[in-house]
């Protein structure tokens, strides 16, 4: 018997418009790759991928009744760490022109960090994050303390 290593490696994000989604990515900056993929889009995202999957057929592939009506909370929210303030100001400004709604402009926030929170097409919340107690190493992939 094997015991896999447990590691994150791809997020799917059920999508009202495949397209439309799909588009909204690649202007926040998303590189989309395996293009000949019928019916899904995928993109790289440093160590971990993102797909977007129309969300009916995510909720059929799972075997679940279908989906919640978009824009609701889901309990979850996406992570865009970045290197400075000035970062996460940029990022949050690329969302709002790729039709994200910002929800939260970024702030200084309790924890010591700098943060704010849009959502995309579908109302997947992200926070966009520039956390100086969790660093990035020189590929943008987050560091965590021990």
């Amino acid at each position: 018997m094997t015991n896999p290593q447990a590691i994150l490696s791809l997020v799917t994000l059920g999508v009202a418009d495949l397209k439309r989604s799909a588009a909204f990515y690649e202007t926040l900056g998303f590189r989309r790759k395996a293009k000949g993929s019928d019916g899904v889009a995928f993109f790289q995202s440093g160590a971990c991928a993102l797909s977007l999957f129309p969300a009916d057929e995510l909720a059929k592939d799972a075997t679940i009744a279908s989906p919640d009506v978009p824009g609701n909370f889901r309990g979850v929210s996406l992570a865009w760490n970045c290197k400075s303030e000035a970062d996460v100001d940029a990022a949050i400004t690329r969302a709002k022109a790729a039709g994200a709604v910002v929800l939260k402009p970024p702030q200084k926030v309790f924890w010591g960090g700098y943060s704010g929170y849009f959502s995309d097409p579908d109302g997947h919340l992200w926070e966009v994050a520039y956390n100086p107690h969790f660093p990035l190493d020189d590929a943008g992939r987050l560091t965590l303390p021990d």
